[in-house]
């Protein structure tokens, strides 16, 4: 009995194994190899992958990688898969593929809570495109050029409260400009003139309520998401008032609001408060941070460097020869100087370091080596501003200020097609308040050009790798001076 049980054990061993090799044999002989060129996926812990490394900072990791790997490869994240495309070369797919095939909806859920239901990433495209339409509608030129009656007259009466001299936080300062002037172009005269300290407090505790955690868990019980709730319900009510308001009581205005509250979809239906108090966040969640943090780099990097600090005040003294005081919109449009030195600084300083991605389909791409990469359906893609627009290939010198890099006749921002240069994305959805924050940017600088000497006392400042929006970290302490800038100077 034991002599059989041994055989018996002995022959399914002996077919497991024939079994195997078998079915190994037809795997290699009769059913077709992949011929996916899938890229190399990074080393990582059990079960969490990268993800460790990928809190650290990405764009840690792209500079570890990038020279060994170029500019394809892929972050295992759990069960999902990363790949980045780094530089203009393979990233055209990311920025041209229609949302059929590279869909923003599922990776950017985590706004859902903040931006609230029924707007921008909670819609499907369809939706969602004819919501963009009400973006692109309140930011055309007629509107831009009443929007920049109004930055003008926000600055003016900010740093008319600024003594004769003395020493601030440029930081501190320009942040609370531009949230003064987002509330009254964007939310607002009623805001702006007797709501601004509850609206400005309720957007804070907003603001405070995206964390990094949020990405992964949006809805996670902690009391940074409370109260992030808390603020997005009382806001909705606030708006709701306004806009009942302006509508009961036939008001118009020149602002984002009212270009809101008079949209209509294709079928004829009028936005509702809901959508266009969501709409309203999304948009100065969109502009402000990004503004003030480009500001404050672009006064950094002037004070900072005498060249381009002349530059840009010799261009405001041959403005104010051919237009007197006057600052308007299409007075900022001639400030060429000026544009370029912002530009630069947001080359260096993307304040949005990583766009995603989510794949429908299959593509490929190719390296600018020649090397071919197979992009499967499901993965998530990404692509970074902060890394691309420092490749040497691109760009000469990269970390080093350069605005002269745009000037005619080197245009290194085209020097490798469309999307070279990528601080506001790019393609598809590439972004829409970019016209809106250079002249916002311009209106501020301009006036502080024209009205003081500037002498920065702080340190250069250091990136701030920990914030959502990566911006300047610490003080940016500045000595002013009033002057009146004179044509004769």
């Amino acid at each position: 009995m034991d002599v059989f049980d041994g055989n018996k054990f002995l022959n399914t061993v002996l077919l497991l194994i024939t079994t195997i090799i078998v079915a190994k044999l037809i795997s290699y002989f009769i059913i077709p190899k992949s011929k996916k060129r899938l890229p190399l996926i990074l080393p990582g812990w059990p079960i969490i992958g990268g993800l460790l490394r990928f809190l650290k900072g990405p764009i840690f990791m792209l500079r570890e990688e990038y020279p060994k790997l170029g500019g394809v490869f892929t972050l295992k994240i759990f069960h999902k898969n990363i790949t980045f495309l780094i530089g203009p070369e393979v990233s055209a797919h990311f920025f041209k593929a229609p949302e059929t095939d590279l869909s923003q909806q599922e990776v950017y859920q985590f706004n859902v809570p903040t931006f609230g239901p029924g707007v921008v990433f909670d819609v499907d495209y369809s939706v969602r495109q004819e919501q963009f339409r009400f973006f692109t509608e309140a930011l055309r030129v007629n509107k831009l050029k009443s929007y920049v009656n109004q930055m003008v007259s926000e600055a003016e009466d900010y740093f008319s409260k600024w003594g004769s001299s003395g020493e601030v936080d440029l930081k501190y300062e320009l942040e609370h400009l531009i949230i003064l002037t987002a509330s009254r172009c964007l939310l607002g005269r009623e805001v702006r003139d007797k709501l601004f300290d509850d609206v400005s407090a309720l957007f804070h505790d907003l603001d405070n309520g995206m964390l990094p955690i949020s990405v992964l868990f949006p809805y996670l019980p902690i009391p940074a998401h409370r109260r992030r709730d808390n603020a997005r319900k009382k806001l909705a009510e606030i708006f709701a008032n306004i806009i009942s308001s302006r509508k009961g009581s036939n008001k118009s205005e020149d602002d984002m609001l009212q270009c809101f509250i008079d949209s209509k979809y294709k079928d004829g239906r009028p936005t509702t408060e809901a959508e266009v108090t969501g709409l309203l966040i999304a948009a100065l969640f969109a502009g402000q941070h990004t503004s003030s943090i480009t500001s404050t780099w672009t006064g950094a990097y002037l004070l900072c460097n005498k060249q381009y600090l002349s530059g840009v005040v010799e261009e405001q003294k041959n403005l104010m020869a051919k237009h007197g005081d006057r600052v308007d919109h299409d007075v900022l449009a001639e400030m060429d100087v000026l544009y370029r030195c912002i530009k630069e600084a947001l080359r260096l300083h993307p304040p949005l370091i990583m766009l995603l991605r989510s794949s429908h389909s299959d593509f490929s791409v190719t390296t600018r080596e020649g090397k071919e990469y197979d992009i499967p359906k499901g993965h998530i893609v990404a692509t970074s501003p902060a890394f691309a627009n420092r490749l040497p290939h691109i760009f000469n010198d990269p970390d080093k200020y350069d605005p002269d890099r745009y000037a005619v006749g080197r245009e290194e921002d085209k020097a490798a097609g469309a999307f070279s240069y990528i601080s506001f994305g790019g393609g598809r959805h590439g972004c829409l308040g970019e016209p809106f924050a250079y002249l916002q940017i311009k209106a501020i600088w301009a006036h502080l050009l024209r009205n003081f000497e500037l002498e920065l006392l702080s340190p250069f400042p250091e990136i701030d790798w920990n914030a959502m929006v990566v911006g300047v970290k610490g003080k940016v302490m500045v000595r002013y001076k009033r002057r009146e800038l004179s044509v004769n100077q």
